[in-house]
């Protein structure tokens, strides 16, 4: 899971990039009334989902080997045996991912988060149960191993895309792709939005690999006790992307309606309820650091490595949220420029940077990283937070 988490992460997330254009296109759209080009920017999305998951799938899958040798070079036969039979059912399904993505985000950014809440509940309870009996063989189904987790993931989610593309050709929802017409203009628009938040994820991810193969380098036990924390603050950064999701349509659909100073007080309410929900959490990690890492370690080497880590996780999981929250309001109105150079400066410069710096050149080992990606977020948020002060981000056309 530490390859195939990372790859999986990086290739959804740069792919997803045209998404920032789904939802400040409809959001904006929808801000202003034009529910007809709502549609088309929706139907666009859907055919610019399909192709960009059949080609990266096939693209990725070809080159898996490259990809194990070049960036895990000290992970051993075994786990490359295991990482191929996820990823040959996962890096298919891409576009089973893009869809579901696109069409949940579309209706969010639309007003509606509550029917892609139940969606993703339905598609998650049919996904950890199908996990349970296809990787260790119950209810008569054969055992599977890794490679059953990745094919109850890919049912999962088309059961999800089913649903979610069902519901929106519904005639009398305030979104729909039904119709014909307009999609051309929509997605040069989109596009044009986007464009530079392909640029922005791609360096992301490019430096979070970097990120994540220097930590490789610091032995098994720091790769082990890394991937235990990642699952727990996973559950931190996905609160911070709801808020996030939810104060991108907001500002949207106020820049939609003409309303900048409404967009303006969206982005600080999001803020503010990001901050204080991942403060909650991150109490959690503060006070209950050895019982969290025990759910996911055994072993007490691994377990005893993470603990400042996650300590330092309680800190750092309020900057995250405030951070990811300015990030995806800049992006819903369109201003993906300063996005792309706010995580440029944090997520590369500052989190590579100061990793090379702290876990090796000061012997710092894996919790010299986790200094790093606290620094990353705390630089990020106090760029965006002196952007937010001016106008320019809000004037962005669309």
């Amino acid at each position: 899971m530490q390859i195939n988490g990372p790859l999986l992460w990086a290739a959804t997330s740069v792919l997803g990039a045209f998404t920032v254009g789904t939802v400040a296109w409809i959001g904006r759209r929808t801000g202003e009334g034009d529910a007809p080009g709502a549609a088309a920017g929706l139907r666009a999305s859907v055919g610019l989902a399909l192709a960009f998951g059949i080609a990266a799938g096939a693209v990725l899958l070809a080159g898996l080997g490259g990809v194990h040798a070049g960036l895990f070079p000290e992970a051993g036969e075994a786990v490359y045996a295991s990482s191929r039979a996820y990823l040959g059912v996962a890096l298919p399904a891409l576009p089973l991912y893009l869809l579901s993505l696109t069409a949940g985000l579309a209706l969010a950014a639309a007003g509606d988060t509550r029917t892609p809440f139940v969606v993703a509940l339905v598609g998650n309870l049919l996904n950890a149960a199908l996990t349970w009996a296809l990787v260790f063989g119950r209810l008569g189904l054969p055992e599977l191993g890794s490679r059953g987790a990745a094919l109850a993931t890919a049912l999962a989610l088309a059961v999800q895309c089913v649903l979610l593309l069902g519901l929106l050709a519904g005639p009398a929802r305030a979104l729909s792709w039904r119709g014909r017409g307009g999609e051309r203009e929509a997605l040069r628009r989109m596009l044009g939005v986007a464009g530079a938040s392909f640029g922005e994820r791609t360096l992301q991810h490019a430096g979070y690999l970097v990120y994540v193969t220097m930590i490789g380098q610091l032995g098994e036990t720091a790769m082990a006790a890394n991937q235990a924390l990642l699952s727990i603050e996973s559950v931190a950064f996905t609160s911070a992307d709801g808020f996030g999701i939810a104060t991108a349509a907001v500002v949207a659909q106020r820049l939609g309606a003409r309303a900048p100073l409404s967009a303006a007080a969206a982005l600080r309410a999001g803020t503010r309820l990001a901050a204080l929900g991942l403060a909650g959490l991150g109490l959690l990690f503060l006070l209950l650091p050895e019982t969290l890492l025990r759910a996911f370690a055994s072993d007490a080497s691994v377990v005893a490595l993470g603990v400042p880590c996650l300590v330092l996780a309680a800190f750092a999981a309020p900057l995250m949220g405030a951070a990811v929250v300015h990030a995806d309001a800049f992006r819903g109105a369109g201003a993906t420029r300063a996005a792309l150079i706010v995580t440029f400066v944090g997520g590369v410069v500052v989190r590579v940077g100061l990793t090379a710096l702290l876990a090796f050149g000061a012997g710092l080992g894996l919790f010299g990283a986790w200094i790093a990606s606290t620094a990353d977020w705390a630089v990020r948020l106090g760029a965006f937070a002196w952007l937010a002060r001016g106008t320019g981000w809000r004037g962005v056309a669309l």
